[in-house]
């Protein structure tokens, strides 16, 4: 497994480029793809709001905070005295700090599962990405978790709302199957709706403790013929407090790249999407997806949560204000937002 958090060289961001002009063309030429005809371009629509009966203090500001030692792995020892947090580069009291796992209890999480069925997937790798998932899944069986399914190509498709019941779930990996003839891979369009499915499903809190929100994109491609910016996703995402996690397939690296080499950033690494939400990229290139999706499994529930009430006047500037966690020296803070955007007074 590889788990990339640098982008390559200017020669592989210019390849990446061109095979993005490519697919858009081939897209653009077949003249049956048919798009959504609009999509809000707001982060947060007047209409999108969570469902869930619990809420939280709206004016408590949290962030997701993974703590990485010097071999990247993730520190889970630490105490609310260990971390700081600045808004706008001005220290804040730390109000709320809550453990992934605690002695008695784990932290809840809802987790979107989002499989690109753009066409190039083969039935074999179909199989193993569906024994992952439910793999996934069993890995989070011991602790408050509700699971999702989605699926996407030239169009994106619910398979299963936020359920906690396994035999659902099961049912959902069940039903999975290509999508014939697909040319158009709507990525950013699919990440942009599993996002606005968790603010409408999924609850802020289960069980006294804020809920871990994460997106797993499983894909072997190319966002091609979107709708939504990566821009806007991204700006959704950290509004929401979403995570968004990629696994890129065997079958592009067998496009691209031998066993042998780096495999190249794709335009879901340039885009930011995964590394400015907090999130990881990482690459299948083996048969056995099973240590891959345990190991993500074990990413996802390994954050601190840290909040912290911002001052009067920033609680409904309408302005955006900018978060930084730290953490004892010699470890790497990874958070799931880099601010967030007030409200603004009406």
């Amino acid at each position: 497994m590889h788990q990339r958090s640098r982008f390559g060289s200017s020669h592989a961001l210019f390849f990446c480029g061109a095979l993005i002009v490519s697919f858009g063309v081939l897209a653009h030429g077949q003249g049956q793809v048919t798009y959504p005809t609009e999509r809000p371009r707001r982060a947060l629509p007047p209409d999108t709001q969570p469902e869930e009966v619990i809420r939280i203090d709206t004016n408590l500001v949290s962030v997701d905070v993974t703590a990485l030692d010097s071999a990247g792995r993730p520190v889970r020892t630490l105490r609310k005295e260990d971390f700081k947090v600045f808004e706008d580069g001005v220290e804040r009291p730390i109000a709320l700090f809550d453990l992934e796992r605690r002695e008695e209890s784990t932290r809840p999480v809802a987790v979107a599962f989002l499989l690109d069925l753009s066409g190039s997937m083969s039935t074999d790798e179909m199989i193993r990405v569906q024994e992952a998932m439910r793999e996934f899944s069993r890995r989070l069986a011991n602790q408050p978790s509700a699971f999702a399914v989605m699926t996407f190509g030239m169009r994106v498709k619910l398979l299963q709302s936020f359920t906690t019941d396994r035999q659902k779930l099961d049912r959902a990996f069940d039903r999975l199957a290509r999508e014939p003839n697909g040319l158009s891979t709507h990525t950013y369009d699919a990440v942009d709706d599993a996002i606005r499915l968790i603010e409408r499903k999924a609850p802020l809190t289960l069980e006294h403790q804020t809920m871990k929100r994460a997106v797993v994109v499983i894909t072997d491609g190319f966002p091609v013929g979107d709708t939504v910016s990566a821009e806007t996703v991204i700006e959704r995402a950290n509004a929401a407090n979403v995570s968004i996690y990629v696994v890129t397939l065997p079958s592009y690296a067998r496009l691209l790249t031998s066993a042998n080499t780096t495999p190249l950033p794709t335009p879901l690494d340039i885009s930011g999407l995964v590394e400015k939400t907090g999130g990881i990229n990482v690459y299948a290139d083996t048969r056995d997806l099973g240590p891959l999706f345990r190991s993500l499994a074990a990413e996802v529930t390994s954050a601190y949560v840290i909040g912290f009430y911002p001052p009067e006047e920033n609680r409904a500037d309408g302005k955006f204000h900018s978060l930084r966690v730290e953490a004892p020296g010699g470890l790497t803070v990874r958070q799931s937002r880099p601010g967030y955007k007030a409200a603004r007074k009406q």
